[in-house]
């Protein structure tokens, strides 16, 4: 390939060096223009790919594990909730003990603890379901002893009803003494002729004082009978005792005895305690002494239940 020789430039008379050099000149500073224009121009990067992070992927070297999903725990339901509002079968409220709610649907708490197979009779949960009448034959629960006595404590960690009162041991007569003869009843009126039905009873008065406190359904569950230290406390009528101690607030030494499948009677505020549990006793028989546990002064606080619901012992008392 042949290159052309560059051709000399060859003046001319006219010319002079400016117009010489004017062409070249403005191609110069075109040529700075264009170089100086593209520096002014700011390069635009294109956008960043978007990354969606709204769901979180387990790792690829592994499968998605069991931990990896959260799960809502299951809600477990008291014991017996199946039978909530069910004739026969009461719920457990905040506050309650076996003994209350014993006394509450005229049983006695024993009764219960077999009747629901409890092991521990202070582990009963509130919102829990407890029966409260006798099983049916052939469908009675398995039996369960007792191995504490109700308001002995409660396991920690354990949701309960609120019991906190110290169970006491019911102080029993000496062994060489029959029971009948440890203190002569105070005299006492003939008893209230019986209402008529088939468990109701004729009840005799269970101290000599006075009443210094009448029935309130709503303050006052039975009536206040005044004394001194020591004074006899006698069983209103024949029964059982279904609970001897100090284990229901409010009380003090308590004394629950059971007539029969229609009445309890109680007797609260005492020093001392001369029956045991499961002890049968007489009418006029001396179960306790007068006192003042759990209460402002000395008294004897006298219930009488129908069915576990208090009543008006004035109803069923010998006018005096």
């Amino acid at each position: 390939m042949n290159f052309a020789t560059p051709r000399p430039f060859v003046s001319r008379p006219a010319d002079s060096v400016s117009s010489v050099l004017r062409p070249r000149s403005v191609a110069l500073l075109v040529l700075s223009a264009l170089v100086l224009g593209g520096c002014a121009f700011k390069r635009v990067a294109p956008p960043a790919p978007v990354e969606d992070r709204s769901v979180a992927t387990a790792p690829s070297s592994r499968p998605i594990q069991a931990a990896d999903v959260a799960v809502e725990p299951q809600k477990v339901l008291p014991l017996g909730a199946e039978n909530a509002g069910k004739p026969g079968y009461f719920t457990v409220r905040p506050g309650d003990t076996l003994i209350r709610i014993a006394l509450e649907v005229g049983q006695n708490w024993r009764d219960l603890v077999r009747w629901n197979s409890l092991e521990n009779p202070n582990r009963i949960e509130v919102g829990q379901v407890l029966r409260i009448v006798p099983p049916v034959a052939g469908s009675a629960p398995a039996v369960t002893t007792a191995t504490v006595a109700p308001g002995a404590g409660v396991s920690p960690g354990v949701t309960t009803a609120a019991v906190n009162e110290p169970a006491v041991t019911a102080k029993p007569l000496p062994s060489s003494t029959p029971l009948a003869a440890t203190t002569p009843a105070p005299a006492r009126p003939a008893p209230a002729p019986a209402p008529g039905g088939e468990d109701d009873v004729a009840f005799i008065w269970p101290a000599a004082g006075t009443v210094v406190a009448s029935f309130d359904e709503q303050k006052n569950k039975g009536v206040g009978i005044a004394g001194k230290v020591g004074d006899p406390v006698v069983a209103a009528a024949d029964g059982r005792v279904v609970y001897a101690g100090s284990g229901l607030r409010g009380y003090g030494n308590l004394i629950i005895l059971k007539h029969n499948n229609t009445y309890l009677t109680a007797y609260a505020h005492n020093q001392s305690l001369l029956v045991k549990e499961d002890q049968d006793v007489k009418q006029g028989q001396k179960i306790a002494e007068m006192g003042s546990s759990d209460a402002d002064r000395v008294k004897l606080h006298f219930e009488v239940r129908r069915q576990g619901k208090p009543v008006d012992p004035a109803r069923f008392l010998p006018s005096r």
